[in-house]
């Protein structure tokens, strides 16, 4: 079985090893193949059976042109680059990573907050140049510190994500609420329920843990906005599509909201027009909330294991059955 990878960098940079793959097969890994649909795709796929990708799309025009394609692994969670019902149609499964970076993405998540807080990193750096040394006083800072003890946090998807961003929030003793279509025993446990407007008036912080329906597309939006609480602080490291990006630039020059934290943006890598760039108290960083390595060795680990069942012909994590 001939096996490509699409675009295996930002999985393994280096530090991690295909080898497992190579149990299966003749593997053949590109670092990088094309983030838009275009003929390459097809032509490196070629006569492969497997193709392994991250972010490289799978369209119907691709799939027609490798008719030996049995199985395409999506080493994410998110798998809205392939056409994965006209690969159904086409008898390809399609199989993904449901979970390995829970944890790891909820730290991310408070450790964003963190930041906005304390803003460690600025003050860091205006020790090493010097200004402490030479300060007047025995302390300073350049940003109102915020206490997050007894303030209250909302999570819009209370998934595992969310219930584990709940976990840490309860340890800083903070009111957690939480919105969210399908309740669970387990979400009661770290968070209390509401309806989303209750949870944007009385949040003081709101994450977004939300999968990106059509129903949450946006969600983040001018009149969401105006039913927050003023001086709010929103974080996000789901998806970036979640949130209407003008209007949140429009309410963090206004002080609307105070700040925004986040890890994902609506076109990736960013474009230099997105209006969040220049917005006031933005921090962004380049969706790595999953980047850590024991995180990407569970990918690793995973999709090995959704290739080895599929061989076996009891197919796991298959998501278009």
């Amino acid at each position: 079985m001939k096996i490509v990878v699409l675009d295996g960098y930002t999985e393994n940079p280096g530090d991690l090893s295909w080898e497992e793959l190579e149990k299966f097969g003749e593997v053949t890994v590109y670092d990088r193949t094309s983030y838009v649909d275009a003929p390459i795709i097809a032509e490196r796929i070629g006569d492969a059976g497997i193709v392994v990708i991250n972010k490289t799309p799978i369209s119907r025009e691709t799939i027609d042109k490798c008719p030996n394609m049995k199985l395409i692994a999506v080493l994410a969670t998110g798998y809205n680059v392939v056409d994965y019902t006209y690969a159904r149609e086409k008898g390809i499964a399609v199989v993904n990573v449901p979970t390995y970076g829970t944890q790891i993405v909820g730290q991310y998540a408070v450790g964003l907050l963190l930041e906005i807080c304390s803003h460690y990193g600025h003050h860091d750096q205006t020790v090493k140049e010097g200004r402490w040394e030479n300060n007047a006083d025995w302390c300073y800072w350049d940003y109102p510190m915020i206490e997050l003890y007894g303030k209250t946090a909302g999570i819009i998807g209370l998934g595992r994500i969310g219930q584990a961003t709940a976990k840490i929030l309860n340890a800083m003793e903070m009111k957690v609420l939480a919105f969210d279509s399908f309740p669970s025993e387990a979400g009661k446990q770290v968070a209390e329920y509401v309806d989303l407007d209750t949870l944007l008036s009385k949040s003081d912080v709101i994450f977004l843990h939300c999968p990106l329906f059509p129903s949450t597309e946006g969600i983040i939006n001018k009149e969401n906005i105006e039913k927050m609480k003023d001086g709010v602080i929103l974080i996000n490291n789901s998806r970036g599509q979640l949130v209407v990006e003008q209007d949140l630039a429009d309410a963090l020059n206004s002080g609307k909201v105070y700040a925004a934290g986040l890890d994902v943006v609506s076109t990736e890598p960013i474009k230099g027009d997105n209006p969040l760039l220049k917005a006031k108290n933005c921090i962004i960083t380049p969706h790595i909330s999953w980047a850590a390595q024991a995180a990407r060795q569970r990918i690793m680990d995973i999709t090995v294991e959704n290739i080895k069942a599929y061989l076996d012909g009891t197919p796991q994590n298959v998501i278009n059955p």
